[in-house]
């Protein structure tokens, strides 16, 4: 049965290839954690406020505050001084014999002086991981003041969770010592071995060039064998120099890759640190253990959504250089290098012979930068002065360090104020608090990216402009090619499935020549936003397509599509969906809303996943088959229409599919009841038996209707499934065109 109707699909749809962009396709599956809810805009800061000598000061009033948005003066709302105990203090009254005061409760989560900190390892090497463990466990035996709750946290390929939140000093410190006695995937630079590699090279290539000297002179004074043999001895040289060059671009290829691959880990794992502690109120703190951030080009580009998101959530991250007092700067190594390289090619264009061309000079370059980046004072200096914290380096007592952040987390100002500023259109807004006492620093975070809030969802850069431009686009028009659907897909293991899908051609974005003529570029950005019943966002997804190309290829390129799609976990409940596509270049945006119900969880009764009219179908191979994806049917994955209208003089059927599954122990044959309506009117139906259930409890099925009849205009597709109990019933809309 199945076959037959693969065989149907085929002809209905026809079988071609098809260019596409994607992100992820059918084929292919992503599931994303659920998000709690977002609460309503509010600009709060936390300020720690010292004197020439780095002392608390703690009198100040409201009035002693202004606070600038863009240098415009905000009123502030509310006003108050946090001063919380510390572990330390607590034991020293013990010990002075003291009247203990009486236990308190933990501090409910409306309560501003509640603060939770996660302190965060990076991937580390021995020496930085003991000296980490000292600082660590000095911070847990001191540090944990009343109403603290700390997690302990590990970076490696991925996010560890060591200690979830507690206030249980013993607990941090068993943590603390397990995140740092662990070793962990360190990375280690070949820069070395590049450069004895790039020396070697240069030697080869001169001795190839006083080889080819020698067997010049031989030439002329005709001396047939010594100009062999000098030949020879040149043509070997300049063998052994091409091996020497192909290993040596090998160890940058890997190297490269090596650093994306650290850099996205450690970016995505304080992404995830900071997400959660949007909603909760008090001071919020990270300090974070690390040797220097890699962030090459690639990474790079998402590092400030880092800074974006701990300024939204009004997280402080305080930055821990863990390798201690460096014996030379991180810049020695790059400035190693481009002279090395500087050096290399002089030589090579002394001799005439430059076998190093601009695009690996380039690459070695942008290498360099990257060394520059790993540096403490450039990337974990940036995170954390632009968040409120200070980085501690160029030091092996960690410890007195980690005192100094304690003294910022125990005595600060929390204010709030509501800015002034209702246009959201993604820029970034300055923040500038000036204290009206002399001779004293105020340090708080430096400002925010304006877009609505999204509660605990970090947002990317790249999803900045696409949420500002949305704004205006929502009243606008929006571009007829951008098509979008949700859909739910109940399966057995996954209850709430459901399937976000968004569809383009490139042509409907800008695509640019770049400067040199020789290549074109385009930048735009699909972001979906995922609202329940009372128009919070549980969920996002998005995808950045930063595209290039050779010039000749351009108007092939436009002839593509662009296809997003992802699947996700939700709740029963009816959800809307908004799919934003921004056009990079021109700045302007297009949006799609869509629906999607997923019904309560009850294996017992039978089910019915959303109907989906289809485009086109496109066979896979046996090993894409065992994957099991919710648009596989048979040998074929199907794409579904997204609201395309369907052109009579190009397709003769209406193909559509459907996913059943039938209550749980039942043993009833399924009936399928197909009914065509216009304006609430029935104007054809048929009707069907379902075949049996595969092996996973469900049956998929795919049919088609001839076309003929239909008048151009809007139809509904109702599909009916019924055992011998009960039915469900699903539908959906297309349009025919002549």
């Amino acid at each position: 049965m199945k076959t037959f109707l693969s065989c149907l699909l085929l002809a209905a749809l026809g079988l071609f290839a098809y260019s596409s962009i994607s992100g992820q396709t059918p084929s292919e599956q992503r599931q994303d954690e659920p998000a709690l809810r977002l609460k309503a805009n509010e600009v709060s800061l936390d300020i720690v406020v010292k004197d020439k000598k780095g002392r608390s000061v703690r009198d100040l009033k409201a009035a002693d505050f202004e606070v600038y948005e863009d240098g415009v003066l905000q009123k502030v709302e509310s006003f108050r001084f946090v001063l919380r105990e510390a572990a330390a203090e607590r034991d020293t009254v013990r010990k002075e014999g003291k009247e203990e005061p009486a236990p308190q409760p933990v501090a409910p989560r409306n309560n501003a002086s509640m603060g939770v900190i996660a302190l965060v390892f990076d991937r580390l090497s021995p020496e930085a991981r003991s000296l980490a463990r000292k600082a660590g466990l000095a911070y847990a035996k001191e540090g944990v003041a009343a109403g603290d709750f700390t997690g302990v946290f590990a970076i490696d390929q991925s996010l560890r969770t060591i200690q979830s939140y507690t206030d249980n000093q013993e607990l941090i410190k068993q943590a603390v010592d397990r995140a740092t006695t662990t070793s962990t995937s360190t990375y280690a630079s070949s820069a070395g071995k590049v450069r004895d590699l790039s020396d070697r090279s240069t030697g080869l290539d001169r001795t190839a060039s006083s080889q080819a000297a020698a067997a010049g002179e031989a030439g002329a004074a005709r001396d047939g064998a010594g100009a062999s043999q000098a030949a020879a001895a040149g043509g070997q040289a300049m063998l052994q120099q091409a091996l020497v060059e192909m290993e040596s671009r090998m160890l940058e290829n890997f190297e490269t890759l090596e650093r994306d691959q650290q850099g996205f880990a450690t970016i995505n794992s304080l992404l995830a640190v900071i997400a959660p502690m949007k909603n909760i109120p008090g001071r919020k703190t990270i300090i974070f253990f690390s040797e220097g951030l890699a962030l090459p080009a690639s990474v790079q580009t998402k590092f400030p959504a880092v800074i974006n998101a701990a300024n939204r959530a009004n997280v402080s991250i305080y930055a821990i250089d863990a390798a201690g007092l460096r014996i030379e700067s991180g810049t020695a190594e790059a400035a190693r290098e481009i002279n090395s390289l500087a050096a290399k090619r002089m030589q090579q264009a002394t001799r005439g012979n430059d076998t190093v061309v601009s695009a690996p000079y380039t690459k070695a370059l942008e290498r360099n930068e990257d060394l520059l980046r790993l540096d403490p004072r450039s990337g974990l200096g940036q995170l954390a002065d632009e968040t409120g914290g200070f980085l501690i380096h160029d030091t092996n007592d960690l410890t007195s360090g980690l005192r100094r952040i304690d003294d910022d987390m125990r005595a600060y100002y929390l204010l709030t104020y509501a800015s002034k500023n209702e246009d959201y259109n993604g820029r970034f807004r300055h923040i500038t608090v000036k204290v009206n006492r002399s001779n004293v620093e105020a340090q708080t975070r430096k400002g925010y990216y304006a877009i609505e809030s999204l509660g605990q969802l970090p947002v990317l850069d790249y999803e900045v402009p696409a949420l500002a431009a949305a704004r205006s686009a929502r009243s606008g028009s929006t571009h007829t090619s951008f098509q979008a659907a949700a859909l739910g897909f109940p399966s057995t293991n996954q209850p709430g499935l459901a399937l976000i899908l968004a569809e383009a051609p490139i042509s409907a974005f800008t695509l640019t020549p770049a400067t040199d003529k020789k290549t074109y570029n385009a930048d735009f950005s699909i972001v979906a936003l995922v609202r329940d019943q009372s128009n919070q966002v549980v969920q996002k997804l998005s995808q950045h397509y930063p595209l290039s190309g050779p010039i000749e290829k351009i108007e092939a390129a436009k002839k593509g599509d662009v296809l997003f799609y992802r699947e996700m976990q939700l709740q029963p409940g009816r959800y809307t969906v908004e799919l934003i596509a921004y056009d990079g270049p021109a700045g302007k945006a297009s949006v799609r809303s869509t629906s999607v119900e997923i019904p309560p969880v009850d294996e017992n009764k039978l089910r019915l996943s959303s109907v989906v009219v289809l485009k086109r179908a496109e066979r896979i191979t046996a090993e894409e088959m065992k994957r099991d994806k919710p648009f596989q049917f048979g040998e074929l994955l199907v794409y579904p229409n997204l609201g395309e209208p369907i052109q009579k003089s190009q397709v003769k059927q209406l193909t559509f599919f459907v996913t059943a599954w039938p209550a749980k122990g039942s043993a009833d044959s399924l009936k399928i009841a197909v009914e065509i309506l216009q304006n609430n009117h029935k104007v054809g139906q048929t009707a069907a038996q379902l075949p049996e259930a595969d092996e996973h409890g469900r049956i998929k099925y795919a049919s088609a209707l001839p076309l003929d009849g239909f008048q151009p205009g809007v139809y509904e597709l109702k599909i009916t499934v019924r055992d011998s109990k009960t039915s469900v019933s699903r539908s959906t809309q297309f349009t025919v065109a002549p």
